[in-house]
């Protein structure tokens, strides 16, 4: 039984409304945009989609907005128009935990027209920008030996992808 006292199907995901969630505003990508996020994801869904009524929009019937689940958070996009495009002032920061995953993850994210940066920052082709972190990188930076610790950040500084194994010769002082 779900929390709302009626039998829940056990691949069902009960949907607990989030008080606060980002609202994604693209041009008129929203559903394409949400349809490459939500595969790359576990636990990923769409929730809803709401569709330009009669003399609202660019075209009646078209998408307006996708309410979605990222890893079990939720956001939102809105296909508002060109007048505003995404900065790096806003990204999405993952937390990989094998080079596997961030290579996988930077590919598909980087993949048709994605453009790579500096330091585990991306942006995908719709100019989302993608902070893709291993969990390591976190865990070596934070080392209480402030010389390891500064050669994992000099290491990571050169990188655009974050390779594990190189941050692991950096804090060992290969």
């Amino acid at each position: 039984m779900g929390k709302t006292g009626h039998c829940q199907h056990p691949n069902e995901r009960e949907t607990v409304m989030q008080k606060i969630k980002p609202c994604l505003w693209f041009d008129n990508q929203a559903e394409e945009a949400v349809n490459l996020y939500v595969s790359l994801f576990d636990n990923s869904r769409i929730l809803n989609t709401s569709y330009y009524g009669e003399g609202s929009g660019p075209q009646e019937g078209t998408v307006l907005t996708v309410e979605f689940e990222l890893d079990g958070v939720q956001h939102q996009a809105l296909n508002g128009g060109p007048q505003f495009t995404f900065s790096e002032a806003i990204s999405l920061s993952v937390t990989t935990e094998s080079q596997e995953e961030t290579d996988e993850l930077w590919t598909k994210l980087t993949a048709d027209g994605g453009e790579e940066s500096m330091c585990g920052w991306l942006k995908d082709r719709f100019g989302l920008s993608w902070q893709i972190m291993p969990r390591q990188l976190g865990e070596m930076m934070g080392d209480p030996d402030p010389d390891k610790a500064g050669r994992v950040m000099q290491s990571m500084l050169g990188m655009r992808k974050i390779n594990i194994s190189e941050l692991q010769k950096a804090s060992d002082g290969v």
